[in-house]
């Protein structure tokens, strides 16, 4: 049985491109960065879990809920095939119950914020928009985008960005752990506008201050679907 079912909507992705000497620290033993044309980088993730439920089972006021997250990208070659995968630098989530079980049993990094979101639906566009904090919502993301979604092309950033299938996390300085996510592939919407207001250096650390005036290289909007998380393994002594 899968640890965890849900479906993960309306994903707003801000990616940014960074020096891969920041992310050093973070990268889990037996991974290494994942590249796109040269590039390495890092999106600011927000989205919806809705329908949750852990080990089959749906747990009251615990089912939906905002997430936030800041992550990067590596690939683990398992001696048969490469496997690209996400590392997550922290994730921000609502309730404390939460927080708790992913960072025992999954030693993630979440912590626990207030948080809102926004949607909502015009007659030519959407707005889709995050909101988190720890005393008052003063961080935000949020995108203008089309109401019709359309296929991710092929060979393109987007692709890179939304087809990660595993994670991985650091446990030691030789062991990580490795879980699955499984997802079809998404749709995503065309992104008109967005706006991004968040102290990076304060919720993530020092070295990624700088993100707070750089310029997205892209931001996209996915829909999401289903997903379930698989129990993790460990890779290393």
């Amino acid at each position: 049985m899968s640890f965890l079912q849900a479906e993960w909507r309306k994903l707003v992705m801000a990616n940014y491109r960074v020096d891969p000497k920041i992310l050093s620290k973070y990268i889990p033993p037996h991974t290494e960065l994942d590249l796109w044309e040269g590039k390495c980088l890092i999106s600011l993730v927000g989205f919806m879990f809705v329908n949750t439920r852990v080990l089959g089972l749906a747990i009251p006021l615990y089912r939906n809920f905002e997430e936030v997250n800041l992550r990067f990208y590596v690939r683990y070659f398992d001696s048969v095939e490469w496997k690209r995968g996400v590392v997550f630098i922290k994730e921000f989530v609502p309730r404390h119950a939460i927080t708790f079980i992913a960072n025992s049993i999954y030693k993630e990094h979440y912590e626990t914020m207030k948080m809102l979101h926004y949607w909502v639906e015009e007659s030519d566009h959407r707005i889709v928009q995050y909101k988190w904090g720890s005393h008052r919502l003063e961080n935000n993301i949020s995108v203008k985008a089309s109401l019709e979604k359309e296929d991710i092309q092929e060979q393109s950033e987007t692709e890179f960005i939304t087809e990660h299938y595993w994670g991985y996390t650091k446990n030691s300085e030789q062991t990580t752990y490795e879980y699955e996510v499984k997802h079809p592939r998404w749709k995503v919407y065309e992104v008109y506008n967005s706006e991004i207001n968040v102290d990076f250096g304060s919720l993530y650390g020092e070295e990624f201050k700088e993100l707070s005036t750089q310029t997205p290289d892209s931001v996209l909007l996915a829909e999401g679907s289903e997903i379930s998380v698989e129990n993790k393994s460990r890779i290393g002594n």
